[in-house]
């Protein structure tokens, strides 16, 4: 049995478990890896990328600056999340506000010396990433257009770190990059929908606020159409093994997305489409290895 004081400090981690969305953070830390071997690095061997201590520390570090991220925003949105997330918010302020800002000076100190183990450059890359999220966090989250803009930039660079350092220039790079970038507009939009009271109560400016639900659905139908044009192009383009059934699974669920969009008109059914969303980035995720089963089964050796 678990003295009061244990259980105390069991939900205290917990809490902050949730304000850094660690369920989140390791699905990028996993993504980043499986881009690294099965896209950006796919001419090295399996061996070479997953022990290259540069790329561990670029991953390490975009998990301190990512959960530092996530600490900040929810410092600026805790009235928000009342409102929008009131279980949630319970959870999270577990632990007080002044810890939380004393993690996210700490984290983001740890990913710029994570950073300063590879090249002056990452420093200056991560500095700026670090900044970026603050600024959206602190100004331009309240903007419709250009905080859906900025949050889907944000939730990419991560693999647009590894990018740079592998300088991979090849075509389906960005077309992967494209498909990511389109999926995760669509869900900052779907979260502007299901946040659309709390987001009414504290002034943010978000597209539903601003423009209604039937402007916000018809952009997010727009953006469903346009995500066909990558998903279509790696299916008959590229080279993708069998990945690309991942992308057919990806076009049936876009569909449904659709027409349940256009029948949803509550928080419950918006959070519906944003998990439908969220299991598309997922799915993408675990598929990745489909681009080479081969590899998959040729490289597993060197575990052994």
């Amino acid at each position: 049995m678990l003295t009061r004081k244990q259980k105390h400090i069991l939900l205290k981690f917990f809490s902050m478990f949730s304000v850094i969305r660690g369920y989140n953070i390791l699905v990028v830390v996993i993504a980043q890896y499986l881009a690294s071997i099965y896209i950006l690095a796919h001419d090295k061997p399996v061996k070479e990328v997953v022990l290259d201590l540069n790329l561990l520390m670029l991953v390490l570090a975009s998990a301190a600056a990512i959960a530092g991220g996530y600490i900040i925003n929810n410092f600026y949105d805790s009235e928000k999340d009342l409102i929008n997330r009131p279980r949630k918010t319970m959870l999270d302020r577990l632990v007080s506000q002044n810890t939380k800002l004393s993690f996210y000076f700490v984290l983001n100190f740890i990913a710029v010396i994570l950073a300063s183990y590879v090249s002056f450059r990452a420093v200056v890359f991560f500095s700026v990433y670090i900044f970026a999220i603050w600024f959206y966090s602190h100004k331009l989250k309240k903007l419709p257009f250009i905080g859906n803009l900025v949050s889907a930039i944000l939730t990419i660079t991560p693999f647009f770190v590894i990018f740079v350092y592998y300088k991979n220039f090849e075509h389906v790079v960005f077309v992967h990059a494209m498909f990511l970038f389109l999926v995760i507009s669509m869900r900052e939009l779907t979260k502007d929908l299901e946040n659309l009271q709390g987001d009414m109560a504290q002034d943010y400016h978000t597209i539903p606020v601003v423009y209604g639900e039937k402007a916000s659905k018809l952009m997010l139908t727009v953006l469903s159409v346009l995500t066909l044009v990558p998903t279509l192009l790696l299916i008959f383009q590229y080279q993708v093994g069998k990945m690309s059934y991942y992308f057919y699974v990806s076009i049936v669920l876009l569909l449904v997305f659709v027409v349940m969009l256009w029948k949803s008109n509550s928080k419950s059914q918006y959070l519906i489409l944003h998990n439908i969303l969220k299991l598309i980035i997922v799915l993408g995720v675990i598929s990745i290895p489909l681009i080479d089963i081969g590899l998959v089964l040729n490289k597993i050796t060197f575990i052994r």
